[in-house]
């Protein structure tokens, strides 16, 4: 197996002299199962870094440099993987800064995970042990801290802690797969996009805790207002596209309809055959479930669509035993509802609004995801959903 550990450079002459014989003479002497490399994807530096790069390679000779036009760290990345994986026959590649803000002495961790299986392994600093420097200012714990947190929260992918990051390792099966989403991303956001679409695609990551440090020498290359716009509009923009993308519109539309027919039901049992209207509800309720249940099936789920017939009648039955607990939040709540304030129409309605608006749609999305189509796994009730098939 053949790893390049790659590091982007602009202006890093003053590091590269000491990272590159740290990671020669100390690190990959104690790797025995990998044929490690380094690949310095340098932006045409005009301190001498490419220079001094090449005076090293004269004593290591799996030293490589590639140089290229300053279009920012993504694009440095993609070019360097690029070349590795195409050339230098790369089966792993690494990300790594060159100014030692990285520790160097944890990439025989990292690739430990690669050889358990995982296929993308990150470095992190705010879990199991990880941390930021403790010189950092209040401020600018907060806003690192919370920069993660909120790209956490809107991506809503929690599993994973240090989603901006630049200490990775990863097959060259994920660069390949991920190359064609990646070139528009040139800056740092090139770090979160990358990560979010290998876990899009269900590539298995893993995770390293790291201590980072702050850089002795030269200067951060990193423009926080730029950053900030460009990371914001990507992780909303992206967040937009997979709720777009998901069932969910679907099941709206879906719901919306059986409200429709929930609501329409509503008034007819009422007024013709003079039931209570706790009860004309959950009737209502019973005709709008089997709707959702067919309508559900063929389209919005259809990728888990259940199409054996001897499955749909004992899975209608199912989604009926799941959809009981919906046919007694309507009926609790406008039997209540209508009990106090009068049974008239518009308070029926608005009760059924109410019921299925702040109670319904959220329990019975959750219940088919869980249980019906099965495209959430919760790991505390597989157990049970193993039971109810």
């Amino acid at each position: 197996m053949k790893a390049v550990v790659i590091l982007p450079t602009y202006q890093e002459k003053g590091n590269v002299e000491r990272v590159i014989p740290i990671l020669q003479d100390k690190i990959f002497p104690k790797i025995a199962n990998y044929e490690m490399s380094i690949l310095v994807a340098d932006d045409n530096s005009p301190d001498g870094t490419a220079e001094e790069v090449r005076k090293l390679m004269k004593k290591y000779k799996n030293l490589n440099i590639l140089e290229g036009e300053k279009k920012g760290l993504g694009a440095a990345y993609v070019r360097g993987m690029t070349y590795a994986i195409e050339t230098m026959k790369a089966d792993v590649v690494f990300e790594m800064d060159a100014d030692l803000s990285h520790d160097p002495y944890k990439i025989p961790e990292f690739l430990k995970k690669i050889d358990e299986g995982y296929d993308m392994v990150i470095g992190t600093r705010y879990s199991d042990g990880g941390s930021i420097p403790s010189n950092w200012g209040l401020i600018r714990k907060v806003y690192s801290i919370f920069g993660n947190l909120l790209v956490r929260s809107i991506l809503m992918r929690f599993a994973i802690h240090d989603w901006t990051g630049g200490f990775r390792a990863l097959r060259k099966e994920v660069f390949i797969k991920e190359k064609p989403k990646l070139t528009v991303f040139q800056g740092y956001t090139f770090q979160v996009s990358f990560l979010h679409k290998a876990v899009q695609d269900k590539f298995k990551i893993a995770e390293v805790p790291i201590h980072f440090t702050d850089r002795t020498l030269g200067k951060s290359k990193i423009a926080p207002r730029e950053y900030i716009v460009n990371l914001l509009k990507y992780v909303f923009t992206a967040r937009f596209i997979e709720i777009l993308n998901s069932p969910f519109p679907k099941y709206a539309l879906t719901g919306f309809i059986g409200y429709a027919i929930n609501a329409i039901g509503l008034e007819l049992f009422k007024k013709h055959l003079g039931v209570n209207s706790g009860v004309a509800a959950s009737m209502g309720a019973e005709l709008s479930i089997i709707w959702n249940f067919t309508v559900n099936n063929l389209w919005t789920f259809s990728s888990q669509r259940i199409t054996d017939p001897l499955r749909i009648i004992p899975k209608f039955i199912q989604f009926n035993l799941v959809s009981i607990g919906s046919l007694i939040i309507i009926g609790t709540v406008v039997g209540i509802t209508t009990h106090i304030f009068g049974d008239t129409g518009i308070v029926r309605q608005v009760s059924l609004v109410i019921a299925i608006g702040f109670f319904v749609i959220p329990y019975s999305y959750s219940m088919y995801n869980i249980f019906i189509w099965k495209r959430w796994k919760i790991p505390f009730l597989a157990r049970i959903q193993k039971i109810t098939g």
